[in-house]
């Protein structure tokens, strides 16, 4: 019969696993570390993995596929939403930090306030962007920096990328971020590098595309971890 389905473009798959733990017919399944739909007849073709996959890899399609069965999708999973087969680092969720006056933990405290802080991973609607100070940052500063937590992602939403070694324009996906948040502030945090200029020009596309006036800033980290002037 034709019908509605789901079709998963595996160029695009990340592996990132969000799209089998959103389907509870148990439809998609990762395999060799991509998603796939191996089982049409489970798949109901509303989409519920639509919006949990971070690089829009999965879209609804019409086509001859066999009936929806949704008496045995249901027996598969027992009626209960299927057993997550993502990779648990992709849930989005936020994290509870201690007060101030409670005890310090052995170190220097992490300040990170939610997970997780790929660009290419996040979620676009995830709530903890509402209102939110948003830190966009190149992976190495972290390294380069020392009190990258205490001076930048404290009190802040952090997402770090590279787009050199992503190969992507994140420019995209941050706008539709902003678009879909009510986003405080931004501040970019780069490497003086040149491949860094990457992704301030992704930051600069998605503010002046969504065409809100947000007050951000950039910040460039030389590579002996200084703030560069």
């Amino acid at each position: 019969m034709r019908r509605k389905i789901v079709h998963i473009d595996r160029e695009k798959c990340i592996g990132c696993g969000a799209c089998a733990e959103a389907c509870h017919e148990g439809a998609i399944e990762m395999v060799d570390g991509k998603a796939a739909l191996t089982r049409e007849d489970y798949c109901d073709g509303l989409g519920d993995c639509l919006p949990a996959c971070p690089v829009d890899a999965i879209r609804i399609e019409e086509r001859e596929a066999p009936a929806y069965d949704e008496a045995a999708a249901k027996a598969a999973g027992g009626g209960t939403p299927a057993a997550p087969r993502a990779c648990p680092g992709s849930a989005s969720r936020t994290l509870r930090r201690e007060t101030e006056s409670a005890p310090a933990p052995v170190g220097v405290p992490s300040r990170l306030s939610q997970w997780p802080v790929q660009i290419k991973l996040a979620p676009v609607n995830a709530p903890y962007f509402d209102g939110a100070d948003l830190l966009i940052a190149a992976d190495c500063t972290a390294y380069a920096y020392g009190n990258f937590h205490g001076d930048f992602i404290k009190n802040r939403i952090t997402l770090i990328g590279c787009p050199k070694l992503d190969g992507e324009d994140y420019s995209k996906k941050l706008r539709e971020i902003l678009e879909g948040s009510d986003v405080r502030s931004v501040t970019v945090v780069r490497m003086e590098v040149p491949c860094c200029g990457g992704l301030e020009f992704a930051v600069k596309k998605a503010l002046r595309e969504s065409g809100k006036f947000i007050p951000w800033q950039v910040v460039t980290i030389s590579t002996d971890g200084r703030v560069a002037e």
